[in-house]
C-alpha cells in the first residue's frame, strides 16, 4: 500500500476543506507545494493525482476532474462513490430539501433543448411527489400514496433559501441569464446518475450534455458542448455532424469565451476565468427587484425572465424528447 506524504496530504485536504477548486487554483496549490508547474510537469501531477486516488479507493472515494458546462471551466473535487442510507447521514440538508434539489436536477437534464437551466419560478414550483414514488414508496391504509408531512409543509420561504443555500454550496448556480442551473458540485458527483437517466451525452468529450448545442438537422440527437464545439472548430476550421453528416455553423461570441491553453504545455485542460457565484445576489433579493420593477406586480410569485419557446425549438422539443427514452 503506497503511503501519502505530507505533500499529497496537503493537496487533498485543500479540496476536502474549501471544496470544488478551479484548475488555476489547486494548480496553483500544488506548484506552492512541490515547486513544479503541472502544465510543464504533467506526467508528476498525475502521478500525485494516482497515488490520492489509490489511498482514497480503500473509502469509496475518488479525486477527479470535471468541466464547468457553462463557462468550459475546469474544476477537480473529492467525491463520494457509494450511494446509499449510511452516507445520507453526511449531509446537512434536510429530506425535504434534497428532493427538492433532486426534482430541479431531474427537470433540468430532461430538456430536451439542451438549455441547462430552468427559470426561477420553475425551479420553486418544481413537483416534489415524484421523488416520493422514485425514493419513499410510502402508502397509506386505503393504499395511496402518503406524502410525508415535511414534503407537504415545505414553503416557498424554505424553498428560496434552499436555493441560496444550494447555490453557495456549488450544488446550483446562477446562469448568465439569471437562471438556475447545475453547479459545478453536482457536475462531479451525479456524473453516474446522468448516465444512468440516460442524459445524452456530448458527442466530443462524452459527458452529460446537459448545457450543450444541438446538431442543426432537427432528425438527428447529436449534441455537443459549446466549449468541445469551439474547441474542435479551432482544430479544424469546419466541423461536421459524426451522425447526419450536417455541417455545423457556428459564430463564437464577440466576447472571449475559453482560453484554451497552448499544447506545447503538455496540458490539456482549460483556464478561462472563474465564474464567483458567491458574489451573486441571493435569490430572494433577486425575486424582490423583479416585483419593484413589475409596478404593481407585487403578487406574483418570482418573475421569471425565461422567454417564449420559439417555433422552432418547440419542434426541436418534439423531435428530441424521443431520443431521451
Amino acid at each position: 500500500m503506497a503511503v501519502l506524504s505530507w505533500k499529497h496530504h496537503t493537496l487533498l485536504q485543500s479540496l476536502l476543506a474549501r471544496g470544488p477548486l478551479t484548475e488555476k487554483e489547486f494548480h496553483s496549490i500544488f506548484t506552492g507545494i512541490t515547486g513544479q508547474n503541472p502544465g510543464t510537469h504533467q506526467e508528476k501531477f498525475n502521478g500525485y493525482l494516482l497515488k490520492i486516488n489509490r489511498e482514497l479507493s480503500h473509502v469509496q472515494l475518488d479525486l477527479r476532474a470535471c468541466r464547468d458546462q457553462y463557462s468550459g471551466q475546469v474544476y477537480y473535487g473529492v467525491v463520494n462513490n457509494v450511494s446509499d442510507e449510511q452516507s445520507k447521514l453526511g449531509t446537512k440538508y434536510s429530506v425535504p430539501q434534497i428532493a427538492f434539489f433532486k426534482a430541479i436536477v431531474e427537470a433540468i437534464a430532461q430538456d430536451a433543448r439542451a438549455h441547462g437551466s430552468i427559470s426561477n419560478i420553475n425551479a420553486l414550483n418544481v413537483k416534489l411527489e415524484s421523488q416520493v414514488l422514485n425514493n419513499l414508496g410510502s402508502q397509506s391504509q386505503d393504499g395511496s400514496l402518503s406524502i410525508p408531512a415535511a414534503i407537504r409543509n415545505f414553503t416557498l420561504s424554505q424553498k428560496e433559501k434552499t436555493l441560496d443555500q444550494l447555490v453557495q454550496d456549488k450544488w446550483l448556480c446562477f446562469t448568465e441569464d439569471g437562471n438556475i442551473g447545475v453547479g459545478v458540485r453536482s457536475i462531479l458527483d451525479l456524473r453516474s446518475w446522468f448516465h444512468n437517466a440516460e442524459v445524452p451525452s456530448c458527442e466530443v468529450c462524452n459527458e452529460a450534455g446537459l448545457k450543450a448545442k444541438l446538431c442543426p438537422n432537427e432528425g438527428c440527437a447529436v449534441r455537443i458542448h459549446q466549449y468541445c464545439l469551439e474547441k474542435r472548430i479551432s482544430q479544424r476550421g469546419k466541423i461536421v455532424c459524426p451522425s447526419c453528416d450536417t455541417q455545423w455553423h457556428y459564430q463564437a461570441p464577440k466576447a472571449e469565451t475559453i482560453d484554451l491553453e497552448d499544447e506545447a504545455t503538455g496540458s490539456s485542460q482549460s483556464q478561462p476565468p472563474f465564474r464567483q457565484t458567491q458574489s451573486q445576489p441571493s435569490l430572494r433579493s433577486r425575486r424582490k427587484r423583479q416585483r419593484l420593477s413589475k409596478h404593481g406586480d407585487a403578487e406574483t410569485v418570482g418573475h421569471s425572465s425565461q422567454a417564449s419557446i420559439p417555433n422552432s425549438d418547440m419542434r426541436r422539443v418534439t423531435r428530441s424528447s424521443a431520443h431521451l427514452r
